[in-house]
């Protein structure tokens, strides 16, 4: 495994953050606060699928009055989304609210951070300050540069009342743009960083765009905290996180499904195969590899690394384990073989 960076731990709720070689897991509920129902088994579904702390908007009053009663039918922490409203803030936290995230671009009323800050102190609540290239102040021009100069603004506030709970992120659509900024920010500030690439779209273009940026940071060991942002569920954050952070070598509990492209050699029918294995597989938390392979030159041969998988023969497969053959299985049995043989690992 990888050395993560040596930051500065704080405590989110129970979970720790930081000053260790773990990479927390995050997403975004996209309910209604207030509606508190919605939101808790949103909540409720992403806690299975491996969110480990989750945060929600907060616009207007009643949201931030939701806290409480969410807070009591979940498990994990609770972070508390503010916009423009500093008073919101002060609300989660009377609420209970794990964690609050704070936009430089939209709060900058010295007083109104100084009295969050205190609050958060009294109630040992951390502060996430959350950098977003598109909403810097209008001082500033858009680079990673400006927006390290931006977090330095707030953190000095915070660090002059001796508050050093804090979490950073340096968020931009642009993934080249969200490296250069981390990999300052790593440099410059002891605090523990929260990787992400903000609107980066629908399924493809953000797991392209969050791969590309936070893959590399986080093969450079910066980053103690993640979430995938996709326009879309939430729960397929989770799903790509955990994939992300097990191709760097982070996590373990994830299965990994290998699959070749298909050619003109192949002679059964794959494509649902590799489909629905794919979603079995998003369904189980094991350290396992599976292969559905094309045929016999790409599978057992090129996946000899899988725990268990399948090589199309004419209507058929052949069912192999660490590279060696089983058994032959006829079409119609594949997926049930290939399930049954996962199961039992």
């Amino acid at each position: 495994m990888l050395k993560r960076s040596k930051t500065r731990p704080l405590n989110v709720g129970g979970v720790k953050l930081g000053g260790q070689d773990k990479v927390v897991i995050q997403s975004m509920t996209n309910t209604k606060t207030k509606d508190v129902d919605a939101t808790v088994k949103q909540i409720l579904d992403l806690e299975r699928a491996g969110c480990e702390i989750i945060r929600v908007a907060i616009l207007d009053g009643e949201d931030a009055k939701a806290i409480k009663a969410i807070k009591e039918r979940i498990h994990i922490p609770l972070v508390a989304d503010i916009h423009f409203n500093p008073d919101f803030a002060l609300m989660a936290i009377e609420q209970g609210v794990d964690k609050i995230r704070l936009n430089p671009g939209n709060i900058e009323d010295e007083d109104k951070i100084r009295a969050i800050v205190d609050l958060a102190k009294k109630k040992r609540v951390p502060i996430r300050i959350g950098i977003n290239a598109g909403s810097l102040n209008k001082k500033y021009k858009r680079n990673e540069v400006s927006m390290i100069e931006s977090a330095k603004d707030h953190i000095r506030i915070l660090e002059s009342l001796d508050f050093h709970d804090i979490c950073l992120s340096f968020k931009s659509s642009d993934p080249i743009e969200t490296i250069k900024a981390y990999r300052l920010a790593a440099s410059t500030f002891p605090y523990p960083l929260h990787l992400g690439v903000t609107e980066a779209g629908t399924l493809i273009d953000s797991t392209l765009k969050s791969s590309l940026a936070l893959g590399n940071l986080l093969l450079e060991g910066i980053g103690d905290t993640i979430r995938i942002s996709i326009s879309d569920d939430p729960l397929k954050e989770i799903t790509i996180a955990k994939k992300l952070l097990k191709a760097c070598g982070l996590y373990r509990d994830v299965p990994t499904l290998i699959a070749c492209p298909t050619c003109g050699r192949i002679q059964y029918d794959m494509l649902p195969i590799v489909k629905e294995i794919e979603e079995y597989l998003n369904t189980i938390t094991k350290d396992i590899t599976v292969a559905v392979m094309g045929c016999a030159v790409n599978g057992p041969g090129e996946a000899k690394g899988a725990d268990i998988g399948v090589a199309g023969m004419k209507d058929s497969a052949l069912l192999f384990k660490k590279g060696k053959v089983v058994m032959t299985i006829p079409q119609k049995d594949i997926i049930k073989v290939l399930k049954d043989e996962i199961e039992k690992f």
